[in-house]
């Protein structure tokens, strides 16, 4: 990252003649060492040439576009290059996640209920699928007709290439706000966030829901900035991207509220007269109503459910504040119910999993906003568009708050706010550096230095952690080590591969097979999901939990998570471990249960 003086590029000067040659500027003027548009052909003095010119090769138009570039905007194309490529070469290191089987089935059941003409309608009874959208799903499935890999590691790509998309509309705003730096700043600080890269793969409704409410909040500052009348391709993207976060969850319900406090807050100053801002808010709000009708038709295709009565996705939005089931959680080495956890579960979340220079960094932002005197010298931030980002963060964790509502598997349900975040964070460590440039270049270059130290810091630490980079906390808590059986770990168990290959590992090594006897055949306890397991497991002697009793099993691999791994005892045959800590455990417990041999089928 280069330092940056803030300074506004002066404009072209006007034509003064040749550079080289002293020559007054007729048309078809050429001097020898100056690039133009015109050529006709190359000479060894520094004569103009008269006469008709020819066009310049493409090569040299490209060259001469590419000096135009930002080097902050060249960077962070290049880093989302490389996140694509990373992503398509690691998608398979990623574990099915405990709601894939699920939502996979919710899918197909939407299909099956349009292709019936509205008759199957089991879609509607499908446990609380039918209170979510299944845009995602259902694409994920139309995709899988014509893609020819497994549907699971195709929903792995997609949604890690909807994650990426996400960091690209984080950049985009922060761009929009603060300039090409900040928007490398945000795009690297939300590559490096754990509670983000670690999650791509396989939330595969929380980060789709994410990166469109992060579009959508883009599209939106620039129809703000427009009003009352923005472009129509603005109002088309916000109404798309609307539509699939409806499409998705009914918390991008959230969108609408967001839209009118805009056009509150990009009132016309100085303020107008009575009637002018009333104007100014009728005009505007019509002007959107396009857009919201676009995200309406977006969201009953993907959710038949709303599609039935109008106020469904209310309904469905204050059934989500009631859920009561049996989840437990863990926050700082106490244990909670979902629906009973502290007010401040996810605020605190928050401010454990993520990178504390994104916290910093957002703050800053919000800050400078409040009081811009203390950026002084640094860019003319804007200060508006900082206030809707702001919202967007706040707002929903307010609602939280103050509602009480029931939370569990730490902020997942809340990842939604990280893009806003890390776009704030690229925003206030910008006009920070900017600002210490005003104090001398060498200021400015080591508060850029320890950003570029503290990215690079963060990306060793997720390199290290694959392909659990989800398990990221930060120094407030000690990091993983200091969470460790005191916070949420690996609630989905993302483990199980690998605990499950050091099983049949284990398994080789100790009974070689021999082609003389049957091998027997083992009952394998799993504090996870079925269907991870059977994707994953290859010794046929291996077989998910088949035992009248669990703890009848003959093997047991379980996460560290809420310590599922003490619900069973055996001898510890292997062990996952990540920066020193141990997050699963594979036990042989044949010495602990009367051995019932079975002969394999």
């Amino acid at each position: 990252m280069q330092p940056s003086d803030g300074s506004a590029s002066s404009p072209l000067p006007e034509y003064q003649g040749c550079k080289v040659c002293a020559c007054p500027p007729p048309q078809n003027c050429l001097c020898r060492g100056e690039m133009t548009d015109t050529v006709t052909e190359a000479k060894l003095g520094g004569e103009c040439i008269p006469g008709i010119a020819e066009k310049a090769s493409p090569w040299s138009r490209a060259i001469r576009w590419i000096g135009r570039i930002d080097t902050h905007d060249i960077a962070t194309v290049v880093l989302i290059a490389a996140l694509v490529v990373i992503a398509l070469c690691t998608f398979k290191d990623y574990a099915i996640s405990n709601d894939e089987g699920v939502q996979h089935r919710y899918g197909e059941l939407i299909i099956a209920y349009y292709s019936s003409g509205f008759r199957a309608e089991g879609v509607f009874s499908f446990q609380n699928l039918y209170l979510y959208g299944g845009l995602f799903d259902v694409t994920a499935i139309f995709l899988s007709h014509l893609i020819p890999i497994d549907p699971y590691d195709l929903r792995h790509i997609l949604c890690a290439l909807i994650g990426i998309g996400g960091i690209g509309a984080a950049a985009a705003t922060a761009r929009l706000i603060a300039g090409p730096r900040a928007a490398l700043i945000a795009a690297a600080g939300l590559s490096v966030c754990g509670a983000w890269y670690g999650t791509m793969f396989n939330h595969t409704k929380d980060i789709p829901f994410a990166a469109a409410m992060m579009g959508a909040t883009l599209f939106l500052i620039r129809i703000a900035r427009s009003l009352p009348s923005p472009r129509a391709g603005d109002i088309a993207a916000f109404g798309l991207l609307a539509g699939a976060a409806l499409g998705i969850r009914v918390l991008g319900l959230l969108l609408v509220i967001y839209a009118g406090v805009a056009i509150v807050l990009y009132l016309p100053r100085p303020w107008p007269g009575h009637r002018a801002r009333w104007r100014f808010v009728i005009e505007s709000s019509l002007r959107l109503v396009p857009a919201l009708l676009l995200a309406y038709v977006i969201m009953i295709l993907a959710w038949p459910w709303a599609a039935l009565e109008p106020l469904n996705p209310i309904r469905g939005l204050l059934a989500f504040s009631e859920f009561q089931y049996d989840i437990r959680t863990v926050l700082a080495g106490q244990v909670y119910e979902m629906a009973n956890v502290p007010r401040l579960y996810v605020p605190i979340y928050i401010l454990i999993r993520l990178p504390l220079l994104t916290l910093f960094g957002a703050a800053l932002a919000m800050m400078f906003a409040l009081l811009p005197r203390l950026a002084a010298g640094s860019m003319q931030l804007r200060r508006r568009d900082i206030a809707l980002v702001s919202l967007t963060v706040i707002f929903p964790l307010l609602c939280e708050v103050i509602s009480h509502g029931p939370a569990f598997t730490g902020m997942r349900h809340f990842l939604f706010v990280i893009p806003a975040l890390a776009t704030l964070a690229g925003i206030g460590l910008d006009a920070a550096a900017t600002a210490l440039a005003t104090r001398g270049r060498l200021a400015a270059s080591g508060a850029l230095a320890v950003v570029t130290a503290c990215l690079l810091s963060g990306a060793v630490t997720l390199v290290r952690l694959h392909p659990y980079e989800y398990l990221f906390y930060n120094s407030a808590v000690g990091g993983l080590e200091g969470a460790s059986r005191r916070y949420d770990l690996d609630y989905w168990f993302s483990s199980m591969p690998e605990a499950l290959n050091q099983l049949e590992a284990y398994l080789r090594r100790t009974e070689p097979a021999d082609a003389n006897r049957p091998a027997q055949v083992y009952s394998v306890a799993v504090c996870g999901e079925r269907l991870e397991f059977e994707k994953t497991v290859t010794l046929p002697q291996l077989r998910w939990d088949f035992k009248p009793q669990w703890n009848q099993s003959e093997f047991f691999i379980a996460p560290t998570h809420m310590n599922c791994d003490g619900d069973l005892d055996g001898k510890v045959i292997g062990t996952v471990e990540r920066l020193g800590v141990t997050i699963a455990y594979v036990k042989d417990r044949r010495a602990l249960i009367q051995p019932v041999a079975t002969a394999a089928r």
